[in-house]
């Protein structure tokens, strides 16, 4: 049973297909710079004997359409799509669902337009997710087609925790309020820590930090997001590559008195030159890292901060939930700094939650738990697999409507 999953964004398209029998992934691939003179095409692919062989194109690809087209027919040249009639599915990852989906959703006219209707929500995510539905149903029309909506899982928050202390008219006219995002990572290393724990997850309170350019945490009890960190954009919360978390909104207001910034200076500055870029000029950990051994100041501030900020919501959602069963480290960041992951930690004792230095350094492909053996309260390290989460749930999607 083969399914193709597609992220599709403004000026690129990453895709995997996998093998759901083995969750075995058959052909990957990222095409960028769509639009411009020399537009990349990087595909790899693996045949049934596990021979690995890679195709790069390099040309310009003047929209989306032909970025497919390009796509398939690297597909049929390394004989991924041999049996392509055997393509049970086709999965897309959308950013915003807005309140009205809950869960995956099979592509129609209808899920299209409601879409649509939420750019507003996204306006620099819905329109290429669209872009990229619209032109996979147009070449693959007999295949059913799934989309998984990255703010489905928090869908579960109750209204103290997604709505904002504004008018209710803002909420009942304009959709103002909390929705998460991340939620595909965070529902993905959820279902691992339980399967890994053998426990089932109605069960078991959790906190989830999804930690790389973009990074949010979640609180997890039995089973539903009850709280995350992320809000009505992707901007709110942790500190994350470049984007600032949670700051004084009144901040906006004096950067426009004073320092005469428009609002789109505003927006770009928060999202795009604020947060660990912000702070040392760089937004990789690893250099970050790197610069900080050697003693630049700057450096070990972004280090402090972020990690002090995650360990603000560690407590606010150990608060949140009363109980704790297991704490997750995933993304670039949460899976590769051990340090980081350390200093998170440091100082929880109390909680509960205490890291044995030599498991946090061990490296490993699978999971690897972490604390120590003076606490119950696991910590576990788990690789995320948004698009294997996201191939799973276009399977059940297409079964359940069968």
């Amino acid at each position: 049973m083969k399914v193709l999953v597609i992220n599709s964004g403004s000026s690129s398209i990453k895709y995997q297909l996998f093998d759901m029998s083995s969750k075995s992934v058959l052909a990957a691939g990222l095409l960028e710079q769509i639009g411009e003179a020399a537009s990349r095409l990087v595909h790899k692919s693996r045949d049934e004997h596990g021979k690995e062989s890679e195709i790069v194109r390099t040309r310009a690809v003047e929209n989306h359409r032909a970025g497919f087209q390009l796509i398939g027919s690297a597909m049929n040249e390394s004989g991924a799509m041999r049996d392509s009639g055997k393509l049970f599915g086709i999965g897309h990852r959308v950013v915003h669902g807005g309140e009205k989906f809950h869960e995956p959703a099979l592509i129609s006219r209808e899920v299209i337009e409601t879409i649509r209707r939420l750019i507003p929500l996204a306006p620099l995510h819905n329109p290429a997710n669209l872009e990229g539905i619209e032109v996979a149903l147009a070449a693959a029309p007999q295949v059913p087609q799934v989309a998984v909506f990255d703010t489905a899982f928090h869908q579960s928050l109750p209204p103290r925790a997604f709505h904002y202390a504004l008018p209710q008219n803002f909420y009942k006219d304009h959709q103002v309020r909390r929705y998460g995002f991340h939620g595909t990572s965070h529902a993905y290393v959820a279902k691992q820590a339980a399967r890994h724990l053998q426990r089932p997850r109605q069960d078991l309170n959790m906190i989830t930090l999804h930690l790389g350019n973009g990074a949010s945490a979640t609180a997890i009890g039995k089973g539903q997001s009850i709280d995350t960190s992320m809000g009505m954009t992707p901007l709110e919360g942790l500190i994350m590559g470049t984007r600032s978390g949670d700051v004084d909104p009144a901040i906006i207001f004096y950067l426009a008195d004073q320092a005469g910034c428009a609002t789109e200076e505003i927006e770009s500055l928060l999202n795009k030159q604020s947060g660990l870029k912000g702070i040392c000029g760089a937004n990789d950990m690893r250099e970050i890292n790197r610069r900080a051994a050697q003693g630049d100041k700057l450096a070990r501030l972004a280090i402090d901060m972020y990690c002090y900020r995650v360990k603000k919501y560690i407590g606010a959602y150990y608060a949140a939930l009363g109980r704790v069963d297991v704490l997750v480290f995933t993304g670039g960041i949460g899976e590769n700094a051990a340090g980081i992951r350390a200093l998170c930690c440091e100082g929880l004792e109390r909680l509960g939650i205490e890291i044995d230095e030599n498991e946090n350094v061990r490296q490993s492909n699978g999971i690897l738990e972490i604390q120590s053996s003076n606490t119950q309260l696991k910590i576990l390290v788990i690789p995320t697999n948004e698009e294997l989460e996201i191939a799973e749930q276009t399977v059940q999607r297409i079964k359940d409507g069968m």
